[in-house]
């Protein structure tokens, strides 16, 4: 191994911020070496040559080496190839011109460049200058301290900084231009730089996609330094426009500044940030720390402060935390105050404030208005009781009027004080009791009573879209539960409805605020009057009450995905031409016992003893039947009196696209729609 320290006729070319030495000049002269190492560099396989220059003047020097590694600067086994002319200026200098060409090197770095260098060894300084297309990169540094440099970076490509981000960081610059103004020192094991930057749209990314970043520019401050043990950054900068993924944390940057300050420290991967503050005037205000894992998980975040003026700062920097709340959409104004904490992805603290706020999530399926007060919640700690409460509340288009609790924390439950009474479609739903744990990323997240006394049905029906029943809707719930992403009912509701009952049991919704949410449960219908029922409907005229059930009830999207209905009226009563018409299409099937078509048509309703019709959902076909079977199908109304009518279903597998065009023809479009 070859080792150069002599100043005399010594040349230093630097590639970055890193130094190459070559040898004394004389007519023909050439060196082989197997290794060579100069300060932050060493050269293995070189070869280099010095011949008189043509005219006489200087010499011409050629250097190449098979690989060269400069740890500083995370370099390894780069070839090069140095070209060019050395002489002696009028001040006694030493200039070299050519080029060099790095092969290997991270982002294409110096691939074909014109090289200038300057040493003057009485002034003990040495001065490189690289350009390659519209880049330039300087450097000046004393003679007798190679690891101290002054650098100067304008149009530099970022990808070529990829090397000395790897000996701090495990991702990559993509795009971009970096100017920079820096001081370098190579340490034993490290690496330590200062100075100002700016950045043109910068782009960058990590292994698993969980950091990364486009279009990114702005300008700034950095303090760098990095050892074998880790890596300190502090930066103040002031970033405009690109975009951001920070783990959970999805950044859309505005094109007015907005101002980052932060202390981090960088090792094996992790990333802890011990010192933060963001500034952007119309948006987003907060100081605190945050850490990241090394696959970009954040492990840890305090915000000792934050202001949050929304709608703004939601669609900056909001929409991957909401997200990972299961919040796909969010329409927000107002201002939220307070401070938190998490640890492991989960919270563990929070302190909230709004004196208004506006939010509606879902496409509007929740929203709430004028939400005003403070909350305070410890995962670990009791918290002083606060009251919070808001001007009107909407849930799936269903209005709630206004209202305001008493809060408190304890044993990492946010828990309701005392009974809530919230209005709700003419009557009223009080809340008896609730218990909210915001920490819990899975198992049981909420847990509630509830009584519903004296809701207008005829309202619920113009909330939901349906013609108007008549009729009070009550029950109470004794248990309702949002468990994991599912909510889950315990009791039931009943329903008062065409001087009948309609029992809801066993419900649950999952995935209730996302695009796609799954109701299941069991509905009893009980003494419905068909008189009424049919008149809302105007599927014809059925006198006579209803009982039966739909079993099994699935809906995804609030469209049908299965049931077992059976709909039953054994106790007689009359039937309209119309509604035998109506009862036919919906099963497939037609007129039996020899009723003959012009006959029908003198009667304007008949007796009947019996109706019953059933479907089994599953997939898309309908599985029919009636009372019983019959030749050739099964029978949909079993007639008394005189003309006797009985009505027969031949269809028994129905397409259920083709069930529900039947029955919107029969009630000419009006029946009831979830929407």
């Amino acid at each position: 191994m070859v080792q150069v320290s002599t100043r005399t006729f010594t040349l230093l070319f630097a590639a970055w911020a890193a130094l190459v030495w070559a040898g004394v000049a004389s007519a023909g002269l050439s060196v082989d070496a197997d290794t060579m190492q100069l300060p932050g560099l060493e050269l293995r396989g070189m070869q280099a040559g010095i011949d008189p220059a043509p005219g006489g003047k200087g010499v011409a020097v050629k250097l190449s080496a098979d690989r060269a590694d400069i740890p500083a600067l995370g370099w390894r086994k780069v070839g090069l190839a140095l070209a060019g002319d050395l002489d002696r200026d009028e001040l006694g200098r030493y200039v070299f011109a050519g080029t060099v060409r790095l092969r290997g090197a991270p982002g294409g770095a110096m691939g074909n460049a014109n090289v200038r260098m300057v040493a003057d060894d009485a002034a003990n300084t040495l001065e490189v200058s690289i350009t390659q297309d519209k880049s330039l990169a300087q450097v000046a540094l004393p003679i007798d301290q190679p690891t101290h440099a002054q650098i100067t970076l304008k149009g530099l490509p970022a990808g070529w900084l990829q090397g000395l981000l790897s000996t701090v960081w495990s991702g990559r610059t993509t795009t971009g231009r970096i100017d920079a103004d820096l001081a370098l020192d190579v340490l034993d094991g490290g690496v330590q730089a200062a100075g100002q930057f700016s950045l043109d749209g910068v782009g960058f990314d990590a292994p698993g996609g969980r950091m990364a970043g486009h279009a990114v520019s702005g300008s700034g401050r950095l303090g760098l330094d990095s050892r074998t043990d880790g890596t300190s950054i502090d930066l103040d900068a002031s970033l405009r426009g690109g975009d951001m993924v920070l783990g959970p944390l999805a950044v859309d940057l505005p094109s007015h500044a907005v101002q980052l300050t932060l202390a981090a420290r960088a090792q094996k991967g992790d990333v802890a940030i011990r010192r933060l503050r963001v500034t952007d005037p119309d948006a987003l205000q907060l100081e605190g720390e945050l850490a990241f894992a090394a696959n970009g998980d954040l492990s840890s975040l305090r915000l000792d402060r934050f202001n949050v003026r929304l709608p703004a700062a939601y669609g900056r920097y909001g929409k991957g935390l909401g997200r990972l709340a299961g919040v796909d959409t969010l329409a927000a104004s107002g201002e939220v105050t307070g401070q938190l904490t998490m640890d492991r992805g989960s919270l563990t603290a929070f302190n909230v404030q709004t004196n208004g706020l506006d939010l509606a999530f879902s496409d509007g399926r929740l929203g709430i208005d004028g939400l005003r007060g403070s909350l305070d919640w410890s995962a670990t700690g009791d918290r002083p009781a606060t009251r919070l409460g808001w001007r009107a509340l909407r849930v799936y288009t269903i209005p709630n009027g206004a209202a305001e609790g008493t809060w408190r924390s304890s044993g990492g439950a946010l828990r309701l004080e005392k009974a809530l009474a919230i209005p709700v479609l003419d009557g009223q739903l009080r809340v008896l009791g609730l218990s909210l744990r915001p920490a819990a990323g899975t198992g049981e997240r909420l847990q509630t009573s509830l009584a519903l006394t004296q809701i207008d049905m005829a309202a619920f029906c113009r909330a939901m879209g349906w013609p108007a029943f008549q009729g009070k809707l009550g029950g109470a719930v004794p248990s309702l539960r949002y468990v994991d992403d599912r909510v889950e009912l315990g009791g039931g509701l009943s329903i008062n409805a065409f001087d009948g009952f309609v029992d809801v049991t066993g419900m649950t919704l999952s995935h209730p605020f996302g695009d796609a949410p799954v109701l299941t449960g069991d509905i009893a219908l009980r003494q419905l009057d068909l008189a009424l029922l049919t008149s809302v409907f105007d599927f014809g005229s059925i006198t006579g009450r209803l009982h039966g059930g739909i079993d099994d009830l699935k809906l995804v999207g609030w469209k049908p995905a299965a049931f077992r209905a059976n709909l039953v009226a054994d106790e007689g009563g009359r039937i309209s031409q119309k509604a035998v018409n109506n009862l036919t299409s919906v099963g497939g099937g037609g007129i039996a016992g020899g009723l003959q078509g012009a006959v029908m048509k003198l009667f304007k309703t008949f007796g009947y003893k019996r109706i019953g019709l059933s479907c089994t959902l599953k997939g898309d076909v309908c599985s029919m039947g009636g009372l019983g079977p019959a030749k050739d199908g099964y029978t949909i109304v079993e007639g008394s009196g005189l003309p006797r009518l009985t009505v027969v279903g031949h269809q028994r597998e129905v397409d259920w696209p083709t069930l529900v065009r039947r029955l919107e023809a029969a009630t000419q479009g009006d029946g009831p729609v979830v929407r």
